[in-house]
This record gives structure tokens, C-alpha cells and sequence, in this order.
């Protein structure tokens, strides 16, 4: 592993805003702190970053499980595989992403004001939490387009109904007997394969 001092500051910054975001919460993490972990001053975290709000975003899109380029991916090019198998793939990777984002993200709704900032950084950064919907609703359309997916399915919908399983899985399961949520790759496979009862074409092989 390369150490601390050696890594470039921008990747100690986001390596220490991860950090905190995932032990003290995004609202505790002030730049002050991260700036203090990574080993830099607060000035040199702003010639990376413009505020905490971008270092927020970096995080999720640089430190996560990245879902937008397989969700790029898989709409420029429909067909590579299985709708089974892609769709699992994409359930994979989301729920991973949220199970990972959601004790970041979980204390923003604790505080109004400083959630509105994080929405108006999305907003100007093209970024938020509507995009993973938006990328899996243009892959089923192209993959609608490609004829494997119903005509008058409602991909969006489906993206939605997808994602939000997904979202769920972060936390819903922990009040469950068990106390601990579905392995990844079992409940991926269930998502993917019940979503598609309700949208692939009667031609599009099953698995």
C-alpha cells in the first residue's frame, strides 16, 4: 500500500473526507477536520475542492461503488448480454453503492439547511440522487428500442421500482430477526429476475 505522505493531496483529501463522512457523519465533518486528517491546511483542500458540498460529491463518485459508467455502458451498447444478467449486475453494484452511501448521506435529513446546500451543489455539479434512475431508465429504453423490452413497459418506473430495492436494502433489514441484510449477490439475482416478469418482451430469452 503506498503511504500516507506519498499520496498526492487530493487523493489524502478524499481519502480522509471518506473517513470522517462514515464515522462522525456529513454534518460533523467540517473541512477543518478533513483538512486536518489528510495532513494539509483548509487552504490547500480548497484549491482541490470548492466546498464540502463537492467534496461530498467526489466521495460518492471517486470512493464508492461506481454505478454511472456500468449504467453508461451498458445504454450505449444493449444487447452485450442477458437482460438477466445485466439487470443483475446493476442491482449489484446499486446496492452496494447505497449500503456504502447511506450512513454518509443518512445525516443530511437531520438538518434542512444543510441539506438544501448539498441540493443546490447537485444541481450546479449536474449530480444527485436521480441520476442512477435516469441512467437505468435509458438503459431499459434502449434496450425497449432493441426490442428485448416490452413496448409498453414503463421503464422508469422500473428503474425506480429497481433502484428503490436497492436504497432499501441499506436499511431496512436491520430491524429484521436476523439483524442483517441479504447477501449482495442473492439478492441482486431476486431483483433482477422478479423485475423482469413484469417488462421483458415475450421473444427475450429467460436468463
Amino acid at each position: 500500500m503506498e503511504p500516507v505522505e506519498t499520496k498526492p493531496a487530493r487523493v489524502r483529501i478524499l481519502d480522509a473526507a471518506h473517513e470522517l463522512m462514515l464515522t462522525v457523519g456529513l454534518a460533523r465533518a467540517t473541512t477543518k477536520e478533513i483538512a486536518r486528517a489528510a495532513g494539509c491546511s483548509e487552504a490547500a483542500l480548497y484549491k482541490h475542492f470548492d466546498s464540502k458540498e463537492e467534496l461530498f460529491v467526489r466521495v460518492l463518485t471517486e470512493r464508492l461503488p461506481r454505478l454511472t459508467p456500468l449504467l453508461d455502458s451498458l445504454a450505449a451498447a444493449p444487447g452485450r448480454a442477458t437482460l438477466e444478467e445485466n439487470l443483475t449486475g446493476i442491482a449489484r453494484q446499486a446496492a452496494l453503492f447505497y449500503e456504502q452511501s447511506f450512513p454518509i448521506a443518512a445525516s443530511l435529513y437531520a438538518e434542512t439547511q444543510l441539506k438544501r446546500r448539498h441540493d443546490d451543489t447537485l444541481r450546479a455539479l449536474g449530480s444527485g440522487p436521480h441520476m442512477p434512475i435516469q441512467g437505468v431508465d435509458a438503459y431499459l429504453r434502449a434496450e425497449q428500442a432493441a426490442g428485448r423490452v416490452r413496448a409498453d413497459a414503463d421503464t422508469y418506473a422500473a428503474a425506480s421500482l429497481l433502484l428503490g430495492a436497492c436504497a432499501q436494502r441499506a436499511f431496512a433489514y436491520d430491524a429484521t430477526e436476523t439483524g442483517r441484510r441479504p447477501p449482495v449477490d442473492e439478492f441482486a439475482a431476486r431483483l433482477a429476475r422478479t423485475l423482469l416478469g413484469g417488462i421483458r418482451a415475450p421473444q427475450e430469452p429467460a436468463g
